[in-house]
């Protein structure tokens, strides 16, 4: 199947989960493996997690050791992926802010290794026990950088994001009706229920396809998943290394619009918090 994603009818789109560690190169080697596989599977869009770059714990002072520009080795080395592969691709990074803080960013970069695309996470997980705002610095918020893959228009979010449904629909807000969530969706009780459900609840209430790639153990809980708008679950990954891909339709979009069309109905707009 081409990796290449036509004007419209279905696009290929693959959640890829594995286990990012401190060895930057070796996550390297291994986004490029999975890529290759996914567009062995017809992929045209390929999804990885936030942190791909570098993850050890404790985040704090190793990931600022680890951060770079955007324009740095690991990001060139990520265009250099999708060029290869002819395939867009979107991963997360350490991105360097100042001499005590990083941000938490995604790129994207399209099949011919052009940036198309980048958010620095918005909402610092300050929960469950973690303190990202001790190391981190939160984005921006600022009107969201889309691009488009065959029909969809595309938008991203960070893991904690998915927690706070006005982000989401800051995003529909925008045109974006195919929503990627690359996380490191930290382990614990009830979590695995959290993600799923956030996931689904993300996709029905906006009428948007949702693909979220997670980091696999110890970092994360794997679960990597593709919702459709209905909240129907179209592909899916358990806790091993692997990629999932599923072929959506924008036309899926438009026909659940017309029987549930939340969106013309709703009385409430989402303003940025002062």
């Amino acid at each position: 199947m081409s990796a290449v994603a036509t004007p419209s009818g279905p696009v290929g789109v693959a959640v890829a989960q594995f286990a990012p560690t401190a060895d930057t190169a070796a996550n390297l080697a291994e986004i490029a493996r999975l890529t290759a596989l996914a567009v062995s599977r017809g992929a045209a869009l390929v999804v990885f997690p936030e942190y791909s770059s570098h993850f050890s714990s404790p985040l704090g002072p190793n990931a600022l050791a680890a951060a770079e520009p955007i324009d740095g080795p690991f990001a060139t080395a990520l265009a250099a992926i999708a060029r290869h592969n002819g395939v867009v691709l979107v991963a997360g990074l350490i991105e360097s802010a100042d001499d005590a803080h990083y941000y938490n960013t995604l790129v994207a970069f399209d099949g011919s290794g052009e940036l198309v695309a980048r958010y620095r996470k918005v909402h610092l997980y300050d929960a469950f026990g973690g303190r990202e705002s001790e190391w981190m610095r939160a984005g921006a918020v600022e009107h969201p950088q889309t691009f488009t893959v065959g029909s969809f228009t595309v938008g991203l979010q960070t893991c904690y994001d998915i927690r706070f449904p006005e982000s989401t629909r800051w995003l529909v807000d925008a045109g974006v009706d195919l929503v990627l969530v690359p996380a490191e969706w930290v382990p614990g009780p009830g979590k695995e229920r959290h993600w799923m459900t956030l996931v689904a609840a993300r996709a029905i209430e906006n009428t948007v396809f949702v693909a979220a790639a997670d980091h696999t153990a110890p970092g994360g809980i794997g679960l990597s998943t593709i919702v459709d708008p209905m909240g129907e679950l179209v592909a899916s990954i358990g806790a091993q290394t692997d990629v999932a891909v599923a072929f959506i339709d924008s036309e899926r979009v438009a026909a659940v619009r017309r029987v549930n069309p939340a969106l013309a109905l709703r009385r409430f707009e989402v303003a940025p918090k002062a």
